[in-house]
């Protein structure tokens, strides 16, 4: 058996895939390298996007407010209010499929369809707190322009239009014309909002927001001084940064990683999220698989009447690891599986990948902690709120993070963190923004 896992452990090397060969204090380098670049408007595969929103204020008690959350393939509906005790209370909460999610669609069928989603509860507020979760350039307003479409939503049209201004155009033409303020946000500054708003009297010395789920992003707080691309902003506050880093484009990615980029949609965008996010790391796996069979990692009878590997998901890869000897999942019926020999190869593989992208999300965190200059104190650690199906959800993957941030942030960094889950944050914190913005 140990002869099987050397090589596969040989196979990602010579692929130049290796979670072994992944430098942490490089790739951080390289990381807050392109955040600085981008906070001065210089050439950067990283937005770095102001939101304008400020994580100070108080929260308004026994006020409702309209929550929308645009995600990866569901978009939700609700209706929340704070309690004298600041708990979110949740109401009138509808689940919906995403548009462009599962066909291409118009601008005006877009928006048209965010209109009837929202339309049974529009009476209910005449505040909309709207998480919006594709990268948007913010405007001063409280509004957004999207930039670009990610996750494979096939709504072309809508790039580089105001998303609050459509939405409530659509909903005037249904009939619904009054006054309504929007705030757009994105699921990153939704999730830390909602993570400053948990905490009652707790101290952290800074926030950040990560998502890890369908796709991934991450926000932190950032001083305005530092954002130098943008002028007339008061020097003495500061501000979240919404970084679009599922956009990183200087990790490091083998020949494979490559391949399966140029099969995407949208090759040579958010190459990072596609070797972390949940959208992307099953699709990727059942390539890698494949390439596995063409170069003899499997046996002959596998190679024959492997078929449909294109179609793997990231379910697949945890089931399969939760139970290895099942004969009912997708990998093993893809691949042929027909030893324990196979069974064990893909075992590794799957292993090795989750592990590379789990060294790649504690790089990526790693990176947002040092960028905020806080955490020093470990009776002020920085706060990581964290959210997503991937991180909580993919077998052991949440430890692995854990096992990378502990060695470097605190063994060699000395700066200290706290990760925490919030139920429902980026509702929670759509609420916080349409109350308190």
């Amino acid at each position: 058996m140990r002869a099987i896992e050397k090589r596969i452990k040989e196979f990602y090397r010579k692929h130049d895939m290796d979670h072994e060969d992944l430098d942490i204090e490089k790739e951080c380098g390289l990381f807050i390298e392109d955040m600085e670049k981008g906070l001065r408007g210089g050439e950067s595969s990283l937005p770095m996007i102001p939101t304008y929103i400020e994580v100070d204020g108080n929260i308004p008690v026994n006020k409702r407010v309209i929550v929308l959350d645009a995600g990866g393939t569901n978009f939700r509906v609700a209706t929340i209010y704070f309690t004298e005790q600041y708990r979110a209370v949740i109401e009138n909460f509808s689940t919906y499929t995403m548009p462009g999610s599962d066909r291409r669609v118009s601008k005006e069928e877009f928006f048209k369809l965010i209109a009837e989603y929202t339309s049974p509860v529009i009476k209910r507020s005449s505040n909309i707190g709207f998480c919006f979760s594709y990268p948007t350039e913010a405007l001063p307003g409280k509004n957004g322009r999207l930039l670009y479409m990610s996750k494979e939503i096939q709504a072309k049209e809508i790039e580089g239009e105001v998303i609050g201004e459509n939405m409530l155009a659509a909903l005037t033409e249904m009939g619904h014309t009054d006054k309504k303020h929007v705030v757009l946000l994105n699921d990153t500054v939704a999730t830390l909002l909602a993570g400053k708003a948990g905490h009652g009297s707790r101290i952290f010395s800074s926030y950040i927001g990560f998502i890890l789920g369908t796709g991934s992003n991450c926000c932190y707080i950032e001083k305005n001084k530092n954002i130098k691309k943008l002028k007339d902003l008061n020097q003495k506050k500061s501000q979240v940064i919404n970084a679009e880093s599922g956009a990183f484009g200087k990790a490091k990615r083998g020949d494979i990683d490559q391949r399966f980029d140029s099969m995407m949609v949208n090759p040579g965008v958010h190459t990072f999220e596609k070797m972390i996010s949940g959208r992307y790391l099953g699709p990727l796996c059942g390539v890698i698989v494949g390439v596995a069979i063409e170069e003899g990692l499997f046996s002959k009878k596998s190679r024959k009447v492997s078929k449909g590997l294109e179609t793997v998901t990231t379910e697949d890869l945890n089931d399969f690891m939760n139970n290895p000897m099942s004969n009912t999942g997708n990998l093993v019926r893809f691949a042929g599986l027909n030893s324990e020999e196979d069974r064990v190869s893909l075992y590794h593989i799957i292993d090795r990948l989750v592990e590379r992208a789990a060294k790649l999300t504690a790089i990526h965190l790693s990176s947002f902690l040092i960028k905020t200059g806080e955490g020093n104190n470990p009776c002020f650690p920085v706060c990581i709120t964290a959210e997503g199906t991937v991180f909580y959800g993919l077998k052991s993957f949440k430890e692995k993070v854990e096992y990378y941030l502990k060695d470097y942030l605190q063994g060699k960094k000395k700066l200290y963190y706290e990760i925490v889950h919030i139920e429902n944050a980026t509702l929670i914190g759509a609420a916080v923004a349409g109350l308190t913005n």
